[in-house]
């Protein structure tokens, strides 16, 4: 039973930290979020060290004052677990707890996440106080929502002490059926010597003097998603035992710098999904990062989301930490509700004036009130309130693009033909042409079903195991449209290269066949000649590719591969696949994709202008469409009769003006 948010439209807010100020300073909190409109804070998730001082003892009359308070004010709380930052007491009574790097390492405690996932004393401990605040605030009305944790593996995704090297044995055992000589085979340990006797001899990838074997690696990255996830689900289940209906989410971290944890596997164990996410300051369109997040965020859900975590400024923890320019803080908001996110917030509502995260910008900035940044908070507390009826819409899309967490590890493993293959950069790379053109993407699993969209892609899936390599064949066999990028389905699910020939699992569909790669060299290119763009080049990668009942589409023009195909097309039973054995330059890229579209009768939601986004989310009786003009012009667009700009409250005719810089949200009536 997938549990609901009770909260009235869209939720507003951010993280409320009243631990951090004096009494008197948490009535002008009150009277300044009404002000705002802020109806959803979340509370308690770094208050480890107050509610419990010491073990078993607990001091609950700052969280009984706080809730009461937000109840009183008519604000509803996200009653946070604070168990990412254990209080000193605790290291000092199980420094066992501590993690390890991979060097052998023993961190301190001292800011946060510094435990051992793996760990019986975190756990115990981690549990009990979970199990403490369920039992005091299970019925209090402010609890709407727990929050379990907070970033899971934000700075602990794995440790290798001996704790963890004991629970990846007993992981190992069960993935493989205590049977030993099963590990053996999948990890390839005839080569260097590897073969294990004994399953004590086992030990985590720890720093060593050559290139660890892959699937030691592989699996590694498997067990530490999961000792979290084990983590997650055992406080939920102590939350959901003492009040079963309240809804409980974590906040993910779909964003560009973490790749921890296999989300596909958490979602399905939370009542909601959340996610954070920064802006990186060297990123020049980070308007493509959030609608990619927010894309990916939407379809790990399964519909709506929440958005836990984003900034109204600089963050502290970048090199430099760039602030929001006029409008933007309004357009990323925006720009997320627009992905699905049914509720906004923000670290944090208050900026602290003390500790690692003082630098981090907030609600209510170090200047208070006479500031951008809360003008510019007030004025999207009215906008979500004006956009309330958009909850609960979906976001429709004829386009798929395969993400799988498993293939972007192994990709991104050591000893690789080339070290410049990013996974998020070759997927960014191909979504981006579609953000531009306002197509819009659903992100799926190589397995998934796959019958609702007209064009599957597949920018890189190195790794694929038989069950998705026949899904995604049997998808363009049955009449529709595959494109699949270089280095794909090169090994199976355990990193064994797949014989005979690249690229491997979709040499059939694909209708090639390549013997070599020739990756390429930083900053070096190659000249496509075909239908292609003229001056159209590669870079990456490039490969001896042979037709086995392909037609080529563009060729290498020069250099050790010249005449050999980079692209091909295949017809397929009543469908298509197509194949890039290059990354081709962004204009080249776009209209072959573009191409590929129009075979697929692919049509953006709205025709729009350069660097105007149109995003579309479908109600029961209206669809939404979300028009976000980042060019700093401004744009004007035809829109249905009969329909209404929701954030101004006005009646259109038939099209709507966005201001410069601005976001405009149309509620076009099915009906008209």
């Amino acid at each position: 039973m997938k549990r609901t948010l009770s909260v009235p439209g869209l939720a507003y807010g951010g993280d409320y930290n009243p631990e951090q100020w004096p009494e008197e300073v948490w009535a002008e909190d009150m009277r300044l979020m009404r002000e705002a409109g802020v109806n959803l804070v979340s509370v308690g998730i770094f208050s480890w060290a107050l509610l419990e001082p010491a073990e078993g003892v607990y001091d609950f009359s700052r969280m009984d004052k706080v809730l009461d308070l937000l109840h009183e004010n008519g604000i509803a709380a996200d009653l946070a677990t604070p168990t990412a930052a254990p209080p000193a007491w605790f290291f000092r009574a199980h420094p066992e707890a501590l993690p390890v790097d991979r060097d052998g390492r023993t961190l301190s405690y001292g800011s946060r996440q510094t435990f051992c996932p793996s760990s019986p004393a975190y756990r115990e401990a981690a549990l009990r106080i979970a199990g403490a605040l369920a039992e005091r605030y299970a019925h209090h009305p402010a609890v709407r929502m727990w929050h379990v944790h907070n970033e899971y593996g934000c700075h602990n995704a794995a440790c290798y002490c001996d704790t963890s090297a004991a629970a990846f044995r007993r992981w190992l055992r069960e993935r493989y059926g205590d049977d030993l000589k099963a590990l053996n085979d999948a990890w390839g340990t005839a080569f260097w010597s590897q073969w294990y006797h004994d399953w004590e001899e086992i030990l985590p990838p720890r720093a060593t003097g050559a290139v660890p074997n892959p699937t030691h690696q592989l699996d590694w990255r498997r067990f530490c998603s999961d000792a979290l996830l084990s983590l997650c689900t055992a406080e939920r289940d102590v939350l959901r035992a003492a009040a079963p209906t309240v809804p409980a989410t974590t906040n993910f971290m779909v964003m560009a710098t973490f790749d921890a944890l296999d989300y596909r596997r958490w979602a399905p164990e939370l009542d909601i999904v959340s996610n954070d996410h920064y802006l990186i300051s060297t990123d020049p369109e980070s308007q493509i990062d959030i609608a990619l997040s927010g894309d990916l965020t939407r379809s790990l859900a399964g519909g709506p989301w929440l958005l836990m975590e984003h900034s109204t400024g600089a963050v502290n923890w970048q090199p430099v930490n760039r602030a929001k320019g006029p409008g933007e803080l309004r357009r990323n908001a925006l720009a997320h509700v627009a992905r699905g996110a049914d509720g906004i917030a923000f670290f944090q509502w208050r900026q602290s004036k003390a500790g690692a995260e003082q630098w981090h910008s907030a609600m209510v900035p170090h200047t208070g009130t006479d500031s951008r940044i809360w003008q510019d908070v007030v004025r999207l507390g009215a906008d979500l309130k004006a956009l309330a009826e958009v909850r609960g819409s979906t976001s429709p899309a004829e386009v798929a693009i395969v993400w799988d967490y498993t293939a972007r590890w192994a990709l991104e493993l050591p000893a690789q033909p080339s070290g410049e293959l990013r996974y998020l950069d070759l997927v960014r790379a191909w979504y981006e042409p579609l953000w531009r053109a306002g197509v819009a993407v659903d992100f799926v699993a190589p397995d998934a079903d796959l019958s609702a969209y007209r064009l599957v892609l597949a920018p890189n899936l190195y790794l694929v195991d038989d069950a998705g390599a026949a899904n995604l064949a049997g998808y363009a066999e049955h009449g529709g449209t595959l494109a699949v990028g270089f280095h794909s389905g090169a090994v199976d699910e355990n990193c064994h290269v797949r014989l005979g020939g690249y690229p491997g699992a979709f040499r059939e569909v694909l209708g090639v066949r390549s013997d070599e790669p020739f990756p390429l060299l930083p900053g070096e290119s190659v000249e496509l000649t075909g239908a292609v763009p003229d001056g159209a080049t590669g870079t990456l990668w490039s490969e001896r590719l042979r037709p086995a009942g392909a037609e080529t589409v563009a060729s290498y023009a020069g250099g050790p591969l010249a005449g050999v195909p980079a692209v091909t097309r295949r017809p397929y039973g009543t469908g298509s696949a197509w194949y890039l054995a290059t990354l081709p330059d962004p204009a080249t890229l776009a209209a072959l994709l573009d191409r590929v579209r129009a075979e697929a009768g692919v049509e953006p939601v709205r025709t729009a202008p350069p660097g105007v986004e149109v995003v579309r989310r479908r109600g029961p009786e209206a669809d939404y469409l979300f028009v976000i003009d980042h060019t700093g012009q401004g744009a004007e667009l035809p829109v249905a009769p009969g329909s209404t700009e929701l954030l101004t409250g006005r009646d259109t005719a038939d099209t709507v003006r966005v201001a410069p810089g601005g976001v405009a949200v149309v509620r076009e009536p099915h009906d008209r």
